[in-house]
């Protein structure tokens, strides 16, 4: 158009010498042309339209204390190169063009940077004014400066300018003396007393300016997104979409006080803040679950569905939810915190959630503010179900022959109420706090209702015998396993009670799951922790009204083995493994994800109970752990560097071998060298090596026996037990015995004769004697090599240290120096984070990998 060819023949051409052409734009006509131009964009945001305007310059008379003072604006060049256009950004999207004539430098000549004129001249600058109003506009304080001029109250409200910005917003805050017309100033800065032509007229306001300047103030206090960002030339640039929209929110709850100015086509749009009382929500049972459906109405015109509002919220800017375009809804915290809930304790279902019973905290909360609700009757009886639980007293059973602690008390009342509810129970009290007892009890208050079934390792089965004799007599116990099996079990009655090992429910899983069981228990339920084991999967298949798991260890390496736990008592509040690792096993342990943690510990917290010894036992003697160093001879140090190098060799072999297959000769590989620090003659008996280790506990042996101590000994492997016992025959030290291959009968004959007195050493294998023994004689413990997993040898430990103890204990761990011994003990506090970070609050250590494995042996071990 005409415009736009006044605009391109500011382009001038040039030819040089040899004729080649060169071209060059003439600025200052060029933004002269583009004065009222409709299409003028910034080049950095080519969305946004900048208002190009016409201006002339101003003059300022402003009353000083003993005259006044005289300045122009904008400042014109009066030097070697004059210019004739300046031009000034008034706005983000506002460019104000003034074209300079020799009149404007005339009176710039005269008053320079600024001229002050004493008050007894008063007269002459009101003359000098009068001369020049028709080349400048006037901004005067002078009384009668300004003739023919109406006077307009200002306008205080503070202007919020934005733009786009990345991908969030710039905001510059101004103000505008004229409501909605005139020009915009810095709060604050520029003239008190202006004046501009108002819809045809000439019309002048006065402005606060210490008032301006306290009111930006208050508005970056009132906006706590913009004290954290740095102001720049009078700009708070926002790269981050959730924080700018954070910041709108802020400026429009500013009401009337702040003008919220946008370029055209606004990026960002909040239509309004919403609670919950704008939701309304459905809840009724389908099959075993709860399903919810709801609504938010925005507005007159907009309805979000469950559904649709949880997808929006997981792809949104913090609590903003996009609806549309560059709309959003703003979510209160709390309603944004509720729905997060219920995404990570539902699943997805219609067009809302389906939320397993005994999570159903999840909805209670919404349930509580839905502005409307609707709801069936079995929401109703989940409701008053829980609540008498809450209110239930439980009674100790009158034939109880015990007298519990007060937490253990504590312990069956907990479990009582869970009974009550229909929720499945963790007891995860520390070893040596009496889990069984407190089972027991609970056993005894239901067994009237149906029979019941203890499940436990071999190794515990016959202490469950003995104390269900002291404690609970009422009760039938049958060790299962001799006579008719299924004669057993197809005749039970109330009071019965089956203890069963692990290894005879694996054998008749068919018998056992065809019994509708009104309490189970699974005693030192780790031993299901590996859900793909047939052990696992019988105890899977077992049916009850209400189930126990009763260990110490809940967890031991990794997250899955706690989803095996609650997949035991309480099938599908962790959804599937799939969705337990993709919620929260994975966030947790790759990235150690707080917030995936805590909604964890907040969904399992009502179904387990985790007490430790220091809380709730003040009168149990000390505990001492000591790490003793073992130096290895030179012999058995050559030996075991040779182990380690051929090892490496071998493995670089197989470095393509699947992962499984990788893994398993990783771990073979490593328990050889395991073994050779325990004692050489475990792998290479033709060299005749003494054993260094060996050494040290005869030293450590002589003193406990010189001061009478008695003391558990424990390895993880049977042959090195086995040249331990050697060395006590031949020193002639009495001992017991006990490991995997000892019947029953007589691992209780064994653990009552130490108790009696019978010997000064108990020799164990770990893993047979880890667990269900009471061997409150020994004063000390010592782990002649460091397992994998601490909680292991913890348990072990608590053969000791348990109730019954009166002198304080100490354990000893005898660690080979500079070989992979030294590395187990040092990944033994990460493995107790791992629980800690559920029970306790620590951060969470993942599954060893075995690339992980693989580099304990490829590092040297030096001084």
């Amino acid at each position: 158009d005409v415009q736009d060819r006044r605009v391109i023949a500011s382009i001038e051409r040039n030819a040089d010498y040899y004729g080649r052409s060169s071209f060059e734009l003439d600025s200052d006509a060029a933004l002269v042309a583009l004065i009222g131009h409709p299409q003028v964009f910034w080049m950095d945001t080519p969305t946004v339209r900048v208002e190009v305007l016409a201006g002339e310059p101003q003059l300022l008379v402003q009353a000083k204390k003993d005259g006044f003072r005289v300045s122009i604006q904008p400042t014109i060049n009066t030097t070697v190169m004059p210019v004739d256009v300046v031009f000034t950004k008034e706005t983000p999207t506002r460019l104000r063009v003034t074209k300079i004539t020799d009149e404007h430098r005339r009176i710039a000549a005269i008053v320079g940077d600024g001229l002050t004129v004493p008050s007894h001249a008063k007269q002459l600058v009101l003359d000098a004014i009068a001369a020049i109003s028709s080349l400048v506009t006037v901004h005067s304080d002078v009384e009668g400066g300004a003739a023919n001029v109406r006077q307009v109250e200002v306008d205080t409200r503070l202007h919020a300018h934005l733009l786009p910005y990345e991908a969030g917003l710039k905001l510059q805050v101004l103000v505008r003396p004229f409501a909605n017309a005139g020009p915009y100033f810095s709060p604050g800065s520029g003239p008190e007393s202006v004046i501009a032509e108002i819809d045809g007229k000439p019309s002048q306001t006065h402005r606060g300016l210490v008032a301006e300047r306290k009111a930006a103030k208050n508005l970056v206090a009132a906006c706590s997104v913009l004290e954290s960002i740095e102001e720049t030339h009078g700009e708070w640039l926002i790269d981050d979409p959730s924080t700018s929209l954070e910041m709108l929110v802020q400026l429009q709850a500013q009401g009337d006080n702040v003008v919220i100015a946008w370029p055209e086509g606004e990026k960002f749009k909040i239509r309004r803040q919403v609670n919950t009382k704008k939701f309304s929500l459905s809840i009724k049972r389908e099959q075993n679950w709860f399903s919810a459906t709801g609504e938010l109405q925005i507005g007159e015109d907009k309805v979000l569905d469950l559904r649709k509002l949880m997808d929006l919220l997981k792809q949104s800017a913090g609590r903003f939810i996009p609806i549309g375009g560059n709309e959003f809804v703003a979510l209160t915290d709390e309603f944004k915190r509720r729905l997060q809930d219920l995404d990570s304790f539902g699943d997805a279902h219609g067009a809302g959630v389906r939320v397993h019973p005994l999570a159903a905290f999840a909805l209670e909360e919404l349930v509580e503010d839905a502005g409307t609700l609707k709801v069936d009757k079995h929401w109703k009886e989940h409701k008053k179900r829980i609540l008498e639980a809450d209110a239930l007293q439980p009674t100790l059973p009158t034939t109880l022959q015990a007298e519990l602690r007060d937490y253990q008390v504590t312990g069956f009342e907990w479990l009582a109420r869970l009974a009550h509810w229909g929720g499945g129970a963790c007891l995860a009290d520390d070893m040596g706090l009496g889990k069984t007892l407190q089972a027991l009890t609970l056993i005894l208050s239901r067994a009237q209702q149906g029979p019941t079934l203890v499940v436990a390792p071999t190794s515990v089965c016959m202490n469950w015998q003995a104390e269900a004799a002291r404690f609970a007599p009422t009760l039938n116990l049958t060790l299962f396993g001799a006579g008719n099996r299924a004669q057993t079990l197809a005749t039970l009655k109330p009071f019965d009670l089956i203890v069963a090992s692990y290894g005879l429910l694996q054998q008749e899983v068919e018998l056992f799951s065809g019994v509708q069981w009104h309490t189970i228990v699974l005693d030192e339920a780790q031993a299901i922790k590996n859900k793909d084991t047939k052990r696992a999967q019988a105890a899977l298949a077992l049916r009850g009204d209400f189930k126990i798991v009763a260990t110490g260890t809940p967890l031991e390496n990794h997250l899955g083995e706690l989803w095996t736990l609650f997949h035991f008592t309480n099938p599908g509040l962790l959804g599937s493994l799939e969705q337990f690792n993709q919620r929260f096993a994975g966030p947790i342990e790759r990235r150690q994800d707080a917030e995936a943690r805590a909604q964890l510990r907040r969904l399992i917290q009502p179904f387990i109970l985790r007490r430790t010894k220091s809380q709730v036992l003040a009168e149990l003697p000390s505990r001492t752990e000591i790490v003793r160093q073992v130096d290895l001879s030179a012999e058995e140090t050559a030996l075991y560097e040779a182990l380690r190098r051929e090892a490496l060799e071998r493995l670089a072999e197989i470095d393509d071998a699947p992962g499984g297959q990788k893994h398993i000769k990783i771990l073979a590989e490593i328990m050889k060298l395991r073994r050779a620090c325990c004692h050489p003659q475990l792998v290479a008996p033709k060299l005749k090596l003494a054993g260094s280790k060996l050494a040290v506990f005869g030293e450590l042996l002589d003193e406990l026996l010189e001061n009478h101590h008695k003391a558990l000994v424990f390895s993880q492997f049977v042959d090195h037990l086995s040249i331990i016992r050697a060395y006590l025959d031949e020193r002639g030290v009495r001992y017991q015995y006990l490991d995997g291959s000892t019947p029953m009968a007589a691992r209780k004959t064994r653990v009552d004769a130490f108790q009696a007195g019978e010997g000064d050493v108990f020799l164990i294998s770990l893993k047979a004697g880890g667990t269900g023994l009471n061997l409150t004689a020994a004063d000390y413990v010592i782990h002649m090599d460091p397992w994998w997993n601490p909680a292991v040898e913890d348990q072990a430990s608590d053969r000791a240290h348990r109730m019954g103890q009166q002198r304080p204990v100490t354990i000893y761990r005898l660690v080979a120096k500079h070989t992979i011994e030294e590395k187990i003990v040092q990944m033994h506090q990460h493995k107790r984070d791992l629980a800690d970070s559920l029970l306790g609050g620590g951060d969470i250590s993942g599954k060893m990998s075995a690339d992980a494995i693989l580099k304990l042996l490829e590092e040297e071990f030096r001084e």
